[in-house]
């Protein structure tokens, strides 16, 4: 079912009436979208409807259901060298000593058997990639420090290089504001969205909360009740569109300092607020 057509103008992400379906129940189908190169695009929606189900979907990890998904004009899975991923975040023990240099070498070369040999051409190439891309996230002050040692905002700085160092067309991120206070919020959501203008490189981005990343923007999917509604933020994140694709009443408003405010029933995602106080 996932067999792509011709990738559209060199599009990274294209889905067209894509399902997915796991344990004889439908996640959510009738999804299309296309995510060309160098478009910043977020993914929203409340906790399970299947906002990390469609990153797995994209790597090829879970099979569609119905309709077609192309990534990187091939079919998914088979283009994920091409691809950096960061997980749903990752917590690290404040006694890990490896270094933030070293996670980031990992993304580089972590799948190769054997130690790299120091002083040789290859070894030299790669520890100016690694440097280079540690400075892209203006991580380079703190880069030899133990991971452990670091802030949750630095440790994710590390971790977006990780997924660049490799030079992806596209980048997939899962949840990469989860659990940061909000000046680190809105630190890293600015590293984005110059990452994806600088670099051109795609980045579907799965949030719970729209507001640190609005003003980077392109365009938003929304996923609930097992449907899903694609456009522009001011198109999307309205009253009436969420409310039908609810079901149910939805109030969006917008407060003083500019961030929106999604209010009804059933609870609707990125309410004012932290979350994770």
């Amino acid at each position: 079912m996932s067999r792509p057509g011709p990738a559209a103008d060199g599009a990274a992400v294209t889905l067209d009436r894509a399902a997915v379906r796991l344990g004889g129940r439908t996640i959510w189908s009738h999804v299309s979208l296309t995510v060309a190169r160098g478009d910043f695009v977020a993914v929203l929606g409340p906790n399970g409807a299947g906002k990390s189900t469609l990153v797995k979907a994209l790597l090829g990890v879970l099979p569609v259901a119905a309709g077609t998904v192309s990534v990187l004009g091939r079919e998914p899975g088979d283009a994920n060298a091409a691809i950096g991923y960061l997980p749903q975040r990752r917590s690290f023990d404040a006694a890990a000593r490896i270094r933030g240099v070293d996670l980031v070498q990992l993304g580089l070369d972590g799948d190769r058997w054997g130690i790299p040999i120091p002083g040789t051409r290859k070894r030299r190439q790669s520890s100016a990639r690694v440097a280079e891309v540690i400075e892209l996230v203006g991580a380079t002050r703190y880069a030899r420090e133990p991971i452990g040692e670091l802030s949750g905002g630095e440790q994710q700085r590390l971790l977006i290089a990780q997924a660049l160092v490799r030079r992806p067309s596209l980048l997939l991120l899962d949840e990469p504001l989860d659990s940061l206070d909000l000046p680190s919020q809105v630190s890293v959501a600015a590293l984005v969205g110059e990452i994806c203008r600088r670099e051109q490189v795609a980045v579907l981005l799965v949030a719970h909360d729209i507001n640190p990343i609005l003003g980077y923007l392109d365009r938003v999917l929304y996923l609930a009740g097992g449907g899903a509604v694609e456009g522009t933020p001011e198109d999307v994140i309205t009253s009436e569109t969420l409310s039908r694709l609810y079901g149910a009443p939805i109030e969006v408003l917008r407060a003083s300092d500019g961030r929106l405010v999604v209010v009804g029933q059933p609870e609707a995602p990125f309410v004012h607020g932290d979350r994770h106080a």
